[in-house]
């Protein structure tokens, strides 16, 4: 599929997806349209694989309806198709039955959510029950916003399902990832329309192309990959495109949020065995701590609240700090969490705002702590301003690594004025990732770009990593000849006097008074 058929099928779902948008807010409509995508997905998956099944006996799934023997094939590629997909659909239950009688079917909503409610109720008491439990939960079919009737509800789900059931995602074909691509669009447009409330879930792409990047350098396989603020679990699927990961790890506090991180690592044909997603609060209550993971990602909600309870001070994610984050900005709390959790050859990327550079207290005591303690710091990379969805605040990426030899220096990155001016968000360019990369992997020392520092340096500046400290930008202004802007005056002057004179001599000819 060329990249024109792969912005055809984005611009496609786009548009359906805004049959919902007068309706409701845009974190709102997204559930629903990025619902209905997936139920499609896994209607298309299991016919795919049902008939392959049923290939030796000349029949396909859609048209076991009726079929003499339909009970008997129901009951084999239900025991297969749990086995191998982990859910199961039964041939009356698959999206394109169910579009094409949408328009007619005065029960449509009831019988979707049925559906829905079938595939959840599918798992139980398998292996990937979790990764299944109430993850349609979020779709009220009966909701007034999306109609005040039955009969409108009705009409307008039928209408979004048809449209859908018209478009190929191109399943068959295991070697693109035409819906993927299509659903991490999607979702980025979501964040991008809806502000500070839809945008918490998601990292800018060329933003979290950079962190996948950085943790999967020089390697080809990575045993784990883990983000303790997994959002839509698109951070994690980034590192995928870049190392091949045997298995992925998140943790996600809100619900709906939950929900779409394992939406998306099953239409992403992530197995369900191979991703383990927690709902819950990770600093409260961390869901992995029996796990050391080789890349650690993350973009956490910038200077969040948390409890800072002393009784976290015994916890061993903190206690070799002496120290708790202020209970007013947990963005350390974050990083000694991930700390704990990196494997001795792992490396972690995550993205901070500018404050936990310089802030003093208790979290100028954790920073030097990480550096001078234990030199964990690797590097320190300034971001635009405006890049993030909900912030305009300009933001860095630190990266940490645990094997680095004593006496390791930190490189320095400042590519705040490296970026494409956006109307509403601005956005780094591919030269400006491809520059912030070749930087780090190579270690360059840069004028006004990058500088490479001695812990020695470090230590001299009070472990403060304000980046202007390391990185002169300061742009010289060019000298001012003042002896030529003299001269300037006096030729002006010479220039306006002669003028004068000559509008003085109109007017005395016109027989009409002077203005001079």
């Amino acid at each position: 599929m060329s990249e024109d058929q792969k912005k055809q099928l984005q611009t496609q779902l786009w548009n359906i997806a805004n049959e919902l948008r007068g309706k409701m807010d845009a974190d709102e409509f997204r559930d629903y349209i990025l619902g209905f995508i997936f139920y499609k997905y896994l209607s298309e998956k299991i016919e795919l694989y049902a008939d392959e099944l049923l290939r030796p006996d000349n029949k396909k799934y859609a048209e076991l309806l009726g079929d003499p023997k339909e009970g008997d094939y129901i009951i084999a590629v239900r025991t297969a198709t749990l086995d191998k997909l982990g859910y199961f659909l039964a041939p009356n239950e698959m999206f394109h039955h169910v579009a094409q009688n949408g328009m007619t079917n005065d029960n449509l909503n009831e019988d979707l959510e049925r559906i829905l409610n079938s595939i959840e109720q599918s798992t139980m008491g398998t292996d990937s029950e979790e990764d299944f439990e109430h993850l349609f939960s979020e779709l009220d079919l009966n909701a007034t916003r999306l109609g005040k009737t039955v009969s409108q509800r009705n009409e307008l789900i039928a209408k979004v399902l048809l449209h859908l059931d018209k478009i190929d995602f191109r399943l068959e074909d295991s070697e693109i990832d035409v819906l993927g691509d299509a659903y991490e669009y999607l979702i980025g447009q979501f964040a991008s329309g809806a502000g500070k409330k839809a945008g918490e879930f998601y990292t800018p792409q060329e933003v979290s192309q950079i962190l996948a990047r950085i943790v999967s350098a020089s390697k080809k396989e990575l045993k784990s990959a883990y983000d303790p603020t997994c959002g839509s679990g698109s951070l994690l699927l980034r590192v995928a495109k870049f190392a091949n990961v045997d298995r992925f790890f998140g943790q996600e506090s809100i619900h709906t949020t939950y929900n779409l991180a394992r939406m998306n690592m099953i239409l992403h044909d992530v197995h369900f065995a191979d991703f383990d997603i927690k709902q819950e609060d990770t600093l409260e209550h961390p869901q992995h701590l029996e796990y050391k993971f080789e890349a650690i990602v993350a973009n956490p909600p910038f200077s969040a609240k948390w409890s800072a309870n002393a009784i976290h001070l015994s916890d061993e994610r903190f206690a070799q700090y002496g120290k708790l984050a202020p209970s007013s900005k947990a963005d350390y709390a974050f990083i000694q969490h991930m700390i704990y959790q990196l494997d001795e050859n792992g490396t972690m990327a995550v993205v901070m705002p500018h404050g936990v550079l310089f802030r003093g207290a208790a979290e100028g005591h954790i920073r030097k702590f990480l550096i001078e303690q234990k030199n964990y710091l690797d590097a320190v990379i300034g971001l635009p301003a405006n890049l993030f969805f909900g912030t305009s605040i300009p933001a860095c990426i630190l990266v940490f690594k645990k094997c680095r030899p004593t006496g390791e220096n930190v490189l320095f990155i400042d590519a705040s004025k490296h970026f494409e001016k956006g109307k509403n968000q601005n956005r780094l360019r591919s030269s400006d990732i491809d520059e912030i990369l070749e930087t780090y992997e190579q270690r360059n020392e840069k004028d006004k770009y990058s500088h490479v520092a001695s812990l020695d340096e470090i230590k001299e500046n009070d472990y403060n990593l304000n980046i202007p400290r390391y990185v002169d930008t300061f742009e010289e202004e060019v000298e001012i000849d003042l002896d030529e802007v003299v001269d300037e005056i006096r030729k002006l002057d010479k220039s306006s006097a002669e003028l004068d004179a000559k509008i003085t001599e109109y007017t005395k000819e016109l027989g009409i008074r002077s203005p001079f």
